[in-house]
């Protein structure tokens, strides 16, 4: 029995080191993957909380003031103003970038010929450089002779200011937004309309269900769980939106001024102070945490 139970430590030590042992490769390769995460992700995350608390600008030494940084962004008169901005661009994005994705996606899922080409077509502007779709639109927003004014022109209707007006400047931006990131979201949808059994089309058609039924009855619930991935991360993106109102609008236009360019403004421009970018980055941070913990908790229990 002694000699029993004295070699039991001793097998599970053996199972134990012949385990890691098998393991050390998997091991060495995550390691990497690990180092590259916590360099580029965690510590830049630590880092931005802790230069919250700190009036720096990378000039002189940093010290520490508390909260300060957060009492001086809300008490910015443009604080209210830019997630106001924020949250019409995200809804007016959504209804666009949300809807048009699907719609595509649907209409060359039918198509019988040239898929292929269409798939192309619209990924296009999603290889493009961001900043080289917004410059091609600038161009077309020019009020002097950009595309869209010409057209306009072309067909007797009177010309907009585009992006120089107060009531067109959000719809343009939504518009080359969602024209440059449509691609992704539309073959995520075709791969997803791809997976869906053709049998329960076939039902469907036999018993006498309308094409709008069957969008209604089939497509849609088949597509419900890729719909609430890419809502939310939409939502995410679209909340932190930043090149297109940096350069078609500027940082000083009340009517376009997002979070982001807030930030851009408190740390490159007006402040220079890079404590309150980090305080209003931290503040966008824990919103779109909240949001996203909330709206995983709720689809999850519809689910």
């Amino acid at each position: 029995m002694a000699v029993a139970t004295a070699g039991r430590p001793t097998a599970l030590r053996s199972r134990l080191s012949r385990k890691i042992q098998d393991n050390l490769m998997a091991y060495a390769f995550m390691a990497g993957g690990i180092a590259c995460f916590a360099l580029f992700s965690w510590y830049p995350l630590v880092r931005g909380v802790i230069l919250s608390f700190q009036q720096i600008n990378f000039v002189t030494d940093p010290y520490w003031v508390g909260t300060d940084n957060f009492t001086a962004i809300f008490e910015d008169p443009l604080f209210v103003t830019a997630w106001k901005n924020t949250l019409v661009f995200t809804g007016i994005a959504l209804v666009f970038g949300f809807a048009v994705p699907l719609v595509l996606s649907i209409l060359i899922n039918e198509m019988r010929h040239l898929k292929g080409f269409f798939r192309v077509a619209v990924y296009l502007p999603v290889m493009l450089p961001p900043i080289v779709g917004v410059l091609l639109f600038r161009y077309f927003y020019d009020p002097g002779f950009g595309l869209f004014n010409t057209v306009l022109r072309g067909v007797g209707l009177p010309e907009s200011q585009w992006t120089q007006s107060s009531s067109t400047a959000m719809i343009s931006l939504v518009l080359v937004s969602t024209w440059a990131n449509l691609g992704g979201a539309t073959l995520m949808y075709l791969a997803a309309l791809q997976s869906i059994p053709g049998e329960l089309y076939e039902a469907a058609e036999l018993d006498g269900a309308s094409a709008w039924r069957r969008l209604r009855h089939v497509t849609v619930p088949q597509l419900r769980f890729i719909m609430l991935v890419l809502l939310l991360l939409q939502i995410i993106a679209t909340m932190q939106v930043f090149i297109e109102p940096y350069q078609l609008t500027g940082t000083s236009n009340p009517d376009t001024v997002t979070v982001m360019v807030l930030i851009y403004r408190y740390a490159f421009t007006v402040n220079q102070d890079f404590g309150m970018a980090a305080a209003m980055s931290v503040l966008l941070f824990v919103v779109l945490a909240i949001f996203s913990a909330i709206y995983l908790r709720v689809t999850r229990d519809r689910d």
